[in-house]
């Protein structure tokens, strides 16, 4: 038998993130964040709607981890809205690695989202989604380079306010 290349099975591989995110507690308790126990297996299913609706496989664990241990010091995250925004951030992530063409590695965008979330959005999901990295996003597709420039503190909007009713 050629068992070179086996897939862990779903529950099985759900067990050994359970246990991942577990242990990220231990990291994130010293800013406040705790995942509960209802609370991690929301993030793990929330997690295979987002690549099922994304049209992704992910092996082993995912990037969960990893954006818990970017984000833990953002002052924008607390106890309160704290797994809601991980599963924001997590749906966020899957959409933005397939609108990048998988040019940028998780980590890359994991740390453009952490510093567009504190820098530029202040906390705002939304703002996040619909703005930076859409933006950020078009500029690899189009392959502009603005965003290697840019690093996410200025506004490719015109600022209306500037322009004197004449200059329209």
């Amino acid at each position: 038998m050629n068992d070179q290349f086996m897939l862990l099975p779903i529950s099985l591989q759900n067990r050994q993130t359970a246990l991942a995110l577990q242990q990220c507690n231990d990291v994130t308790a010293k800013f406040g964040l705790q995942l509960t126990e209802p609370e991690i297996g929301q993030l793990i299913e929330h997690r295979k709607e987002a690549l099922e609706k994304n049209g992704r496989i992910e092996f082993g664990g995912g990037v969960i981890q990893k954006m818990i241990m970017e984000f833990a010091d953002s002052a924008y995250l607390y106890q309160e809205n704290y797994a809601e925004t991980l599963i924001e951030l997590q749906e966020c992530f899957y959409y933005f690695k397939n609108e990048s063409m998988e040019i940028l590695s998780d980590d890359e965008l994991i740390k453009r989202m952490k510093m567009y979330f504190d820098d530029v959005c202040h906390g705002s999901i939304e703002y996040l989604q619909t703005t930076m990295l859409e933006n950020y996003c078009r500029d690899i597709r189009y392959d502009t380079k603005e965003y290697e420039e840019m690093n996410g503190y200025e506004d490719n909007y015109i600022d209306f306010m500037d322009y004197e009713r004449e200059d329209w």
